[in-house]
């Protein structure tokens, strides 16, 4: 009996002791009041690969957000003042905001949890994926769409598989750190699965396929090691790892907007597709092609809902009707809560970045509506809305979310 206590206590400790510290590390708000000083701060964004900008886009008024280790932290705002730049210290201590996440918890197998108060882990979520199936096994059936570097199990839920049903594929967790999206996800399958008199509205004539944890090393990994961690964990090199998922998908892929260096956050990869997670998604796609008819991508944070192209500011040819459905969960959303969301092709709201999965579905999946939903944020936390603010942020984000699958099954 006692190597089955001293093991799992030595784990944890393990755990703890590697967690990577953020004291003193700080979070910025700089205001960006013209065009002019929006691409000064893109300007010293892509020449400082250490700064952090948890937020930028190049609308005039909006407020960056920026990660800057000790180390960085004179030298950055030298160059806000030398700018004219405006700013304000957003987090004086980053671990500080830490505490919540640090509470230990039961977990809970045999898909018995908790959506709308926990951040489930990975092997929670699909236990509950498992257990759905089992509960309600004429509307939901699960499958193991890939295994990731680490040999993690990718599962897809698919719910109301009909003949003739349209398709939506929604996915979350291609950005580690961004662990609302996931939580989203689950809320949503929640929603249609246990809920399912409530939701006929969007379940009638459509099929839906959800990926909730794209990226589940990634994703582990910034509850273990790492809170702020992003990409995903195959090395690129003897120093560093990780790929960024959302430069990684073979659509114009490197040209713009994705670092060609291993250590970078937005490292494309050595090839389109270099990364088992993201190969899990084009495959699970093309599988659906023809009967495909919205791919929405879950991430965080900032209020978007975003279209291609995310390569050129030019637009797609069908650019009207992507934005009907998209301007349909902005409205939703904005009526049900008052929350406001920005509309707009990625390049044309936040800044050129070629290789990823909403422009990859658009033009090479042939799914004729495709769109990236940029979920809230957790206020000055970021990227860490507190346990207690999940229920809220789920609930309207469904809103959005069901609100932009119904304009689909009009269209579809």
């Amino acid at each position: 009996m006692i190597p089955r206590i001293v093991v799992p206590l030595l784990s944890v400790l393990v755990v703890v002791t590697a967690r990577r510290s953020y004291e003193g590390y700080k979070v910025y708000g700089v205001v960006q009041e013209t065009p002019d000083e929006a691409e000064i701060l893109y300007r010293i964004q892509q020449a400082n690969p250490d700064l952090d900008f948890w937020h930028l886009t190049k609308q005039p008024g909006d407020e960056a957000r920026v990660l800057v280790a000790p180390k960085d932290q004179r030298s950055f705002l030298i160059k806000l003042i030398r700018h004219g730049l405006h700013y304000q210290e957003v987090i004086s201590d980053v671990e500080s905001i830490m505490a919540p996440y640090s509470v230990p918890r039961t977990r809970s197998m045999g898909g018995d949890v908790d959506i709308l108060n926990s951040y489930l882990r990975h092997d929670e979520v699909n236990e509950y994926l498992h257990a759905l199936s089992r509960k309600h096994s004429s509307l939901v059936s699960v499958e193991e769409a890939g295994t990731s570097f680490e040999g993690r199990s990718i599962k897809t839920i698919t719910i109301n598989n009909k003949p003739g049903n349209a398709v939506v594929f929604l996915d979350a967790g291609i950005h580690a750190r961004e662990w609302i999206a996931p939580a989203t996800a689950m809320y949503a399958i929640q929603q249609l699965v246990e809920h399912a008199s409530e939701n006929q509205d969007v379940l009638g004539n459509l099929t839906w396929v959800i990926m909730p944890v794209v990226n589940p090393d990634g994703y582990e990994f910034s509850h273990e090691s790492d809170r702020f961690w992003r990409k995903t964990r195959k090395p690129t090199s003897k120093l560093c790892k990780g790929t960024d998922g959302n430069r990684n998908f073979d659509f114009h892929w490197g040209e713009v907007g994705a670092s060609n260096q291993g250590c970078a956050d937005t490292y494309r990869g050595d090839t389109a597709f270099s990364e088992p997670e993201t190969r899990a998604v084009r495959d699970a796609v093309i599988k659906l092609k023809g009967s495909c008819k919205f791919y929405l991508s879950l991430h965080s944070y900032g209020n978007y809902i975003l279209y291609p192209w995310g390569w050129t500011s030019q637009l797609p040819e069908t650019w009207q009707d992507i934005d009907e459905v998209a301007q349909a969960g902005a409205a939703a959303i904005k009526q049900a809560t008052g929350s406001r969301y920005t509309v707009g092709s990625s390049t044309n709201v936040l800044y050129a970045a070629a290789g990823g999965s909403d422009d990859w579905a658009l033009a090479v999946a042939e799914v004729p509506i495709s769109i990236t939903m940029e979920l809230p944020g957790g206020g000055n936390g970021g990227f860490n809305p507190p346990p207690s603010s999940i229920e809220k942020l789920v609930k309207e984000s469904w809103v959005g979310i069901k609100a932009m699958a119904a304009k689909v099954a009009q269209k579809f």
